[in-house]
């Protein structure tokens, strides 16, 4: 029997996340293999619609394999032909279907470094994201149910409860907070654990409303690099590279990291110390989406979390760019709603959200119980 629940998603994801035309080339990637319902029926409406599909799969076990041992040469190489594929795309949609969330795990940090910076940054960071319509998203197998402690069924409804939202309603109650904080200038966060105080006067806001990640549901902008002082402690887990951290703190100085403490301390700061944009901070952004209550370990879906925000160490976004270059990009969650300790956002020091609710009267669209 046929899930109309796939069919919707599959067609919000063409004609309103990346908009794909007659004659225009798609590229489907599977990150993993579970997606495959998803893909299938991307690829129908796709050619329906007149469009040329294409597809790829990577499968992680054998990615891990050879990453084991790659040498900077084969990497480049590998990297050399996908980049080429990507040039000849208008649009992708990656579907990240993993059945092991952690299969990277365990391979030598300097070969994983070398995949970033010469994968990663080329095939991703500088043609796909600059150069094509994309949008990228989880697919609900038993890997992400686990880590969300639902059983299948469960996790299946919630993702497409979160995924299939209208996201066209969702960006005109936006409006109103993208044009605030592209007036502000100083933004002050208190919390459990932080205080921090940074600048995002002449860093442009964005809305993102399912045209770059499904589920979406944020307001983002950036810190001026060298504005960032105080301290952070983030109260959710977030996995990169395939280690899971938490208790993440962070505290800062003229922009940069000038101290990093978690459950794995070294095994941040080796991140943080991959290139020197990696202690400075790429995003500042709040979460919006209202069918995320709490955390389910997938970075994708956390960010989103309503009631919170994510202070991003790393790469900077095209969209609201202060200038930091990284190779890694790195989306942490701090929640700020009373079930996770509640906390106070100040623009120019006026309060605008408190305990994980928005308080300004033209910012009363934002707290919904659904869109």
């Amino acid at each position: 029997m046929k899930d109309i629940r796939i069919e919707k998603l599959a067609n919000q994801l063409l004609t309103y996340s990346i908009k794909i035309k007659q004659e225009e080339n798609l590229l489907i990637e599977l990150l993993g293999e579970d997606g495959v319902p998803l893909a299938k029926e991307l690829i129908k409406k796709a050619e329906e619609i007149g469009a040329k599909p294409y597809f790829n799969i990577v499968n992680y076990e054998i990615l891990r394999v050879m990453l084991e041992n790659a040498t900077e040469e084969q990497i480049k190489l590998y990297a050399k032909h996908d980049q080429m594929r990507m040039k000849d795309m208008d649009a992708y949609i990656g579907i990240r279907a993993n059945s092991n969330s952690t299969e990277l795990s365990g391979i030598p940090k300097h070969r994983i470094e070398l995949y970033n910076k010469y994968y990663t940054v080329p095939v991703h960071f500088e043609e796909r994201v600059k150069n094509t319509r994309w949008c990228i998203l989880r697919y609900p197998n038993a890997s992400m149910a686990q880590m969300a402690r639902m059983n299948q069924d469960e996790f299946e409804d919630f993702y497409f409860k979160v995924c299939n939202l209208d996201y066209a309603k969702m960006s005109k109650a936006m409006d109103a907070l993208k044009d605030l904080m592209n007036h502000t200038d100083k933004v002050h966060i208190l919390g459990d654990g932080t205080d921090l105080t940074f600048s995002i006067k002449g860093i442009s806001a964005e809305k993102y409303v399912g045209t770059f990640n499904i589920p979406d549901g944020e307001v983002a902008s950036a810190p001026v690099k060298t504005s960032v002082n105080g301290y952070i402690s983030y109260n959710t887990e977030t996995t990169y590279n395939g280690i899971t951290f938490h208790n993440i703190r962070f505290e800062f100085k003229e922009g940069k990291i000038i101290k990093a403490t978690s459950n794995k301390t070294k095994e941040l700061n080796e991140i943080l110390d991959v290139d020197e944009g990696a202690r400075y901070i790429g995003e500042f952004a709040l979460g919006l989406n209202p069918y995320m209550e709490k955390p389910i370990g997938d970075t994708l879906f956390d960010e989103k979390i309503k009631g919170s925000f994510h202070f991003t160490p790393g790469d900077s976004l095209e969209e609201s760019d202060n200038g930091n270059r990284s190779s890694i990009h790195w989306d942490i969650v701090n929640i700020q709603t009373p079930e996770h300790g509640g906390g106070e956002i100040y623009f120019d020091g006026v309060l605008v959200r408190k305990d994980g609710r928005f308080v300004l009267p033209e910012l009363e669209g934002l707290n919904p119980k659904e869109y």
